[in-house]
């Protein structure tokens, strides 16, 4: 497994230049069965992450492009009367896919924002009283853009604590920016990357993920980081359950790729930047999403052992 998932890696690598450590940590939350938030400024490769991940994990892929006029039925799908038949039938909309990419999903109102909670909290749909089962896989990737920019809606805390992870590309360095230059184009890689896992691969991986051993020393450990958040001054939000659950899943999945069976403080300060992030507000500024600062605090103050 373990060449299996460094080919995986290596062979996105050389579409995605100089992110190293933003695919390793996307390709984990794959494999922890999250949903993943990409926050930047566009250009900066998000799509074409999304796009190579789809194709070396061969899965399905549709992406929906967000805009204050899309509605819930163009993400979910309708029911159209067919005059042969003389019935309604079902057309699914781009959601029924392995991998979905909602692009800018933030340019998009809060009504349609929502028509995205149950998909990716339960794997189904409800459409027109008729409760429908997503595929599976099914992963989630979102972008945004930075609120600073115009025409942008806020994602409400429900919408941003279904993400596993939220990351950032940023801009490559130069090196990498050089190479890109030099290089061919991404799009044109793209079609040429072939499927190095089988569903039934990915299945295997996933289910070993989350039997992944974590003691009970390391899990008191998860519980200060999540007390301190709850309890300290400075966190005008602290992690819920559901964050402290994703918390440690991400830390089994961040195991698995280094390839141990057992999970060690140091898995769980690599994902805790990702995954406690987009869920913490500052006393200070409780309208703030960032959360950056007071990670840094946490990884600097709670004692692992």
């Amino acid at each position: 497994m373990r060449n299996r998932l460094d080919q995986v890696l290596a062979t996105i690598n050389q579409v995605v230049l100089g992110k190293q450590g933003q695919v390793r940590l996307a390709l984990a939350c794959l494999l922890a069965r999250g949903h993943l938030l990409i926050e930047d400024l566009p250009g900066m490769g998000k799509t074409t992450l999304s796009q190579a991940l789809a194709r070396v994990l061969g899965l399905s892929y549709q992406r929906i492009q967000f805009t204050s006029d899309l509605l819930p039925g163009d993400i979910l799908g309708t029911s159209v009367f067919d005059r042969d038949s003389g019935q309604f039938i079902f057309h699914p909309g781009p959601i029924f896919a392995e991998l979905v990419l909602a692009d800018e999903i933030n340019r998009a109102t809060p009504k349609s924002q929502s028509a995205l909670l149950e998909a990716m909290e339960e794997g189904q749909v409800t459409i027109e009283g008729a409760t429908r089962p997503l595929p599976d896989p099914f992963f989630v990737i979102a972008t945004q853009n930075p609120a600073s920019q115009g025409g942008t809606f806020a994602l409400p805390e429900s919408q941003l604590d279904r993400f596993l992870m939220r990351l950032s590309l940023g801009y490559p360095a130069r090196a990498a920016e050089k190479s890109l230059l030099l290089g061919e184009a991404r799009r044109d890689l793209l079609p040429r990357m072939q499927p190095l896992l089988d569903h039934a691969e990915l299945a295997s991986m996933q289910a070993a993920v989350a039997t992944v051993r974590v003691s009970d020393a390391l899990v008191d450990y998860v519980l200060r980081l999540v007390e301190a958040t709850r309890s300290q001054p400075q966190f005008g939000l602290g992690l819920s359950p559901r964050g402290s659950l994703a918390l440690l899943g991400a830390a089994r999945a961040w195991a698995f790729l280094e390839g141990r069976d057992y999970v060690i403080p140091e898995d769980v300060q690599a994902v805790l930047p990702s995954v406690a992030g987009h869920r913490l507000r500052d006393q200070a500024d409780p309208g703030s999403h960032g959360g950056g600062a007071l990670v840094q605090w946490l990884l600097r103050e709670v004692p692992a052992l």
